[in-house]
């Protein structure tokens, strides 16, 4: 191993970021490989104490290639991988449903931005803009306080009133996770 894949973490020593993304693409199932890889491209907010702060991307998307590129085994599998990945992906359940509809030959745009009847700007964690047709994942961890709910009514009241979305389809993370092939098929039924 390179001196400079190593990085010391609390007097340990253990792999940087880059190496540790293309081990895992070398090594792992696709899907938890680029959860990982969408995890350390995109800011993320964090809970710390009490509060919650946006931390920066961990590493880019050019390091990660270029550390995968260093080697011969897997790489070429592991780089058809890579270019799957979205920084923009919000979560680990978001990452697995858009694999799900790219294995299904489905591809919305992610974090689509669309304007509500009031002018306000949402984002949308899906979005087949041709058909008006938004997917929503939505995972207990992010939605599931009293507030969190509150404010997702709301958003969703302002969705159903846009000029640009007709269908507003929201899916748990646990039916990503355990029953992709529902999402897939009603997904496909709101786009006929």
């Amino acid at each position: 191993m390179r001196t400079e894949d190593v990085v010391l973490r609390d007097g340990l020593r253990v792999t940087g970021v880059d190496r540790t993304l293309a081990d895992l693409l070398l090594s792992c199932p696709r899907d938890e490989a680029l959860v990982a890889v969408d995890s350390a491209l995109t800011h993320r907010t964090i809970t710390v104490g009490d509060r919650r702060i946006r931390r920066a991307p961990l590493t880019h998307l050019d390091r990660v290639t270029a550390a995968l590129g260093e080697r011969s085994r897997g790489a070429v599998r592991a780089l058809r991988w890579l270019a799957l990945a979205d920084p923009a992906s919000g979560s680990p359940a978001e990452t697995v449903a858009r694999l799900r509809m790219y294995d299904a030959g489905l591809c919305p745009e992610t974090q689509a931005r669309v304007v509500t009847a009031a002018g306000r700007v949402l984002r949308l964690d899906f979005l087949f803009r041709a058909r008006g047709v938004a997917v929503e994942i939505e995972g207990y961890a992010y939605h599931g306080r009293r507030e969190d709910h509150r404010r997702d009514v709301t958003r969703f009241n302002d969705l159903q009133q846009s000029a640009e979305v007709r269908t507003v389809l929201r899916f748990t993370a646990e039916e990503v996770f355990h029953s992709p092939e529902t999402m897939i098929a009603t997904i496909r039924r709101a786009l006929e």
